[in-house]
């Protein structure tokens, strides 16, 4: 109920309280013990780190879902796996539909993997330490860099945080379609702070400003460049990265005619979903 006031007023979907069932006793709670962290660690492993589905799609359309960002450090073998598994792909759709963020780092990790050189995409304006940390792409990846790949980004309203970070900044960029729904709207990074015995209180310290829209997504969300319902939105990409091709190669007749059968029937697909829907 005090984190519906906080939010309900402050607009502000990362201010939050949250309770322990022990007393607290550093007035600023810091870092969990390393103990904590390996067995987070180890638990989220058993979970793939929410590396949901990597996949081929009709069309030579790479699909890779991820529910979460992790850090760069436990997740790298599985990027490499998954770029390497998408390496021949003519477009790739990243389906953070049911993503709700966590590391920055991983996030960055990435997204880097999509741009040839090192990007600057946006500054980090920290208020407690009062200084500003430019956020670029990392130059190097384990595993292939998928520059020039058609890329398509699933989101939804559920999406919060750090995949709004991901999809932000490759749309910023024009390196992505976005495709789904207006996501939540959260781009302040947090701290915890003791309030009480048994409360602390999830304060934002910081904020980003994008390198080409000079603002963030805080309180509006991504918006995507198609708005369609979210179980609607991989279809829809699916069809928009066929049709993509069919234009690209269209001197290859033999090609073009089989990509148009499968723009067909995904467009009946759709279809059908649309039907149900109303």
């Amino acid at each position: 109920m005090l984190t519906a006031d906080l939010q309900s007023i402050s607009k502000d979907g990362h201010l939050g309280v949250d309770y322990s069932a022990t007393p607290i006793t550093n007035e600023h709670p810091g870092a969990p013990s390393e103990d904590v962290v390996n067995q987070f660690r180890k638990t989220w492993a058993m979970a793939n780190f929410s590396f949901k589905k990597v996949e081929h799609l009709d069309g030579n359309v790479g699909l890779l879902q991820l529910d979460a960002f992790f850090p760069a450090d436990w997740i790298k073998d599985l990027a490499a796996g998954s770029m390497q598994f998408l390496a021949n792909s003519d477009a790739i759709i990243i389906d953070l539909r049911r993503n709700h963020g966590f590391a920055p780092d991983g996030v960055q990790l990435i997204e880097s993997y999509f741009f040839n050189d090192a990007v600057h995409l946006a500054d980090d304006h920290n208020r407690d330490a009062s200084i500003v940390n430019q956020m670029w792409t990392m130059p190097t990846v384990p595993g292939p860099k998928l520059p020039n790949v058609d890329l398509y980004i699933l989101v939804s309203k559920d999406c919060f945080s750090a995949s709004e970070d991901f999809t932000y900044n490759l749309q910023s960029q024009g390196r992505a379609k976005v495709i789904g729904e207006v996501t939540g709207g959260g781009a302040h990074g947090t701290k915890p702070y003791k309030i009480g015995t048994y409360f602390t209180a999830s304060i934002p310290f910081d904020y980003e400003v994008n390198t080409v829209t000079h603002t963030d997504w805080e309180g509006k969300g991504v918006q995507p460049d198609v708005k369609v319902p979210a179980d609607q939105a991989l279809l829809t990409a699916q069809i928009m990265a066929i049709q993509a091709q069919i234009k690209r190669f269209a001197v290859d007749t033999e090609r073009g005619a089989k990509l148009q059968k499968i723009a067909e029937q995904k467009q009946k697909e759709l279809d059908a979903l649309k039907s149900k829907a109303n």
